[in-house]
Parts: structure tokens; sequence; C-alpha cells
């Protein structure tokens, strides 16, 4: 409402009628739960954490609807903002107020500083998702410590470098070309790795060198664990990015993708990528922030899906980005490799180190797990979204988008979600969901064991 007052658009009767709708759903839920007293279980915490991203796309798809989407697009898109997936089903933003637009790129920011608070400062007290990182001294992540003495303070500290990011983010954004509008818009978005923007073309819109550096910079330092930002800015220590493996592993998988893509381009005939172009959806499609300044449509379709491949590895631990995480790759990798040579020394002692640390066995036990359980989800819901009609190139790039938090596909999905049928996006919706929620968490609850205990 306040957003729609800001802008003086025709939007205004819409986040009046939200707001109070949403008012009162939450003053009879208080009402009903204000005499409670009983501590929240660990039960309560998987089925807390689930419903927090589920009844937050459902209240903030009700703007959607009332400016007439129907009810599976209001939701689809809230969702997609809420879990900074950043797929649209919108193929004219320009046609839209500047108050619902704003509204969108809000929808990011707020769900990825929730994902932040819960990744780093919840998670590992329930001791799900991306919890057994936290059973080790990887550095880059935490060990059993929070970050401060109490949860409350964690999430102050996160959400305070989370909000000098995003206004740094926008005063450059600024600098670099863009109106003020756009320059909070799309910082917004940026720092969320959400990939919502305020015009059809992206990023590309602007066609400024200097933007797209800013862009490339933010999604990269919003791409690093949170972690790392609090242990340089609050206890002073810098080096702390020099030392972290996992940061090194990143940059690593950039760098091979990118040069890659270049050979790739180069020897192709009839692509037109050019070398900006690449070193841009490199770093968008990796950190699953999913900004576009061209149309890949044109390029050799192995780029994309290498990209493509880059997005399923991911950002690092404890970062807004979606994706397996590096960590779990470099475990993953680590721990077959240990495997291979223990089948060439049967007798040999050798412990699984990531950097200077030792992981134990049910770490790397635990992540491949993980690993095998993305992989079974990913082949069943892409086996749903073929069934639904679509494509098997658009299916496959649209499950791997939204279950990883990228946004953009290949194919039909490669610029909107809108020729999706309802029960595609009702499928992609999940995906979404079960993504941001690595897996785990959500899954747990279709288990008979979870509601016996």
């Amino acid at each position: 409402m306040i957003v729609s007052l800001i802008f003086e658009d025709s939007a205004l009767n819409i986040f009046i009628i939200t707001f109070i709708s949403i008012f009162t759903l939450g003053l009879v839920g208080w009402f009903i739960s204000k005499d409670a007293e009983d501590d929240l279980s660990q039960k309560d915490g998987f089925i807390i954490i689930t419903f927090f991203w589920l009844v937050l796309s459902v209240a903030g798809s009700m703007p959607f609807i009332l400016i007439g989407m129907p009810l599976i697009d209001a939701f689809f898109e809230s969702m997609s903002g809420i879990t900074t997936t950043g797929a649209t089903v919108i193929s004219n933003l320009s046609a839209l107020p500047e108050s619902i637009l704003f509204y969108r790129q809000l929808l990011q920011w707020m769900g990825g500083m929730g994902l932040i608070v819960l990744a780093i400062a919840v998670m590992p007290l329930l001791g799900i998702g991306g919890g057994q990182l936290y059973k080790t001294e990887i550095p880059g992540a935490m060990n059993d410590q929070k970050l401060t003495p109490r949860i409350k303070e964690t999430a102050q500290a996160l959400w305070l470098i989370y909000l000098v990011l995003t206004v740094l983010c926008a005063i450059f954004y600024y600098f670099a070309g863009m109106s003020w509008f756009d320059a909070i818009s799309h910082s917004l978005s940026t720092v969320s790795i959400g990939g919502f923007s305020t015009h059809n073309e992206s990023i590309g819109y602007f066609n400024n060198g200097l933007v797209e550096a800013v862009c490339i910079t933010f999604m990269l330092l919003s791409a690093l664990s949170f972690t790392l930002h609090y242990f340089a800015f609050y206890m002073k220590k810098p080096f702390k990015y020099l030392q972290d493996p996992e940061l090194k592993f990143f940059i690593s998988i950039l760098l091979v993708i990118f040069s890659i893509s270049v050979m790739v381009n180069l020897f192709t005939l009839n692509s037109e990528a050019s070398i900006r172009e690449l070193l841009f959806h490199t770093v968008s499609i990796v950190t699953t922030t999913g900004f576009a300044i061209g149309d890949t449509s044109q390029w050799n379709p192995s780029i994309g899906f290498l990209l493509l491949i880059g997005a399923f590895i991911g950002a690092c631990s404890g970062s807004v980005g979606g994706g397996i995480k590096s960590w779990r790759v470099m475990i993953m990798i680590n721990y077959a490799y240990i495997n291979l040579q223990k089948m060439i020394h049967p007798n040999a002692v050798i412990s699984l180190k990531i950097g200077t640390k030792n992981v134990e066995n049910d770490v790397a036990s635990s992540v491949w797990g993980f690993f095998s359980i993305y992989v079974i989800s990913f082949i069943i819901l892409l086996l749903g979204l073929v069934v639904t009609g679509l494509d098997f190139e658009s299916s496959f790039s649209a499950i791997g988008a939204c279950l990883n938090n990228l946004g953009p596909g290949l194919g039909e999905v490669s610029q909107t979600y809108e020729t999706v049928s309802p029960a595609g996006k009702g499928i992609l919706s999940f995906a979404m969901i079960l993504g941001r929620l690595e897996i785990f968490t959500l899954l747990v609850l279709f288990t008979p064991a979870f509601w016996r205990g």
C-alpha cells in the first residue's frame, strides 16, 4: 500500500484490499494462538519453515490476482518472487503500474533475506536443510556455534549486511546510468539473486557496460557465503575470503564454464554471442540470478546447456543463491576421488578434507544422499512436466531452472513461462519451493513416520 502511495498510480485500491485481507487473517490467527505456551519442537520447525514460504506465496499472489491474473499464474509469479527464482509468466512488463513492478522486486528481496536467516541462523539449530555443513569446521561455513550468542543478534547482523549491499548496489546502479526507480528496483533483485526486472529485456534494456559491471559485481558478492561477509566486516577478518576453499572452487567453476563457452562460441558458425554477453550470462546463470543482456536463443544450444549445468552446481553455502551448492559438489568430488584411491590402495587410511579441515564420513554420506534425492526429484518432476505436453528441451530446462531457483530456461521458457499449462505451472511452483528448502525440509513432511512420531 505504501508502495502505491509513493508512485501515485492506479494500483492503490489493490494494495488496500490486500492489506486489509491479510491483516484480518493475521489478526484471527493471532487470537487463536495467543495463549499457546508450548515450546516449538524440531518437528514444528519443519512445518513452520515449509509453510513460511507457502503462506507468503499465497498472500503475495493477491495483488496479481486483483490486477486480473489467473489464480495459478498469480501464485506462480508470487512463488517465483518469494523463492528468488525469477521465472515469470508476464510477457509485457511495461503494461504494469510502477507500484506492481516494484512490488515484484520487493517479493524477491524479502524472500532472499528470509533464506539467509533460515540457512545460517535457524536451519543449523534444527539440524535440517543444509545443517549437515555446520557439523564441520569447513572454512566459509559455520560450526555448531552461531555467529553471535543469540539468534536474534545473528539475524540482525545478517539483515544489516544484506541492507548495506542493497543500498550500495542501488547507488552504483544510479551512477552507472539507471534512474533511481530502476536502480532501487534492480538492486532488490540483484542482491537477492532473484532476477526480476522492470523491463522485458532485463538488464539488456540499458545496453550499458557500467550497469552490467555493477550487476556482475553484486551478483558475485551475493553468491558468496554471508558468513564470509560477517567475518570480513564484523570481525575484521577480510582474509577469510582468500582462505575459503568453497569460494575458490566457485570462482574456478565460473572461469571453467566461461572459458568453455568462449571456445564453443569461437568454433561455432553463425553464433552471435559476444565475449561480453558470455561473461555476463555465465555469472548470472551460475549464481542462479537469471538476468539477461541478449537473446540466448541465437547461441549454440550447447552453451545454454553448459550454463544450465553451472546453475545445478550453484552458489556458495549460506548465500542467497540456489543450486546444489558448491560445498556439496566439493565434498562429492573429493569423496569419489578418495574411494577411487582406496580401490587402488585398499589398506590406505585416507581422510576427506576440504581445505585444511577434515569432513566426517556421515557428512559426506548425507551429501551423497541429498544428491540422490535431488536427482530422483528432478526425474519425477521432469516426467510430470513432459506429460503436461511441454517439449523435452523446455521441460528439462524448466525443471532445472525452477529446482535451482534460476528462472529462465531454454526453448519455450527462455523468456517467460506464459505458455506452460496450468498443471505445468503447479509442478514448477512445487519445484521452486522444493529447491529453495533444499529438498529434505519439504519431502520429510510427506513421510508417514514424520506424522506418527
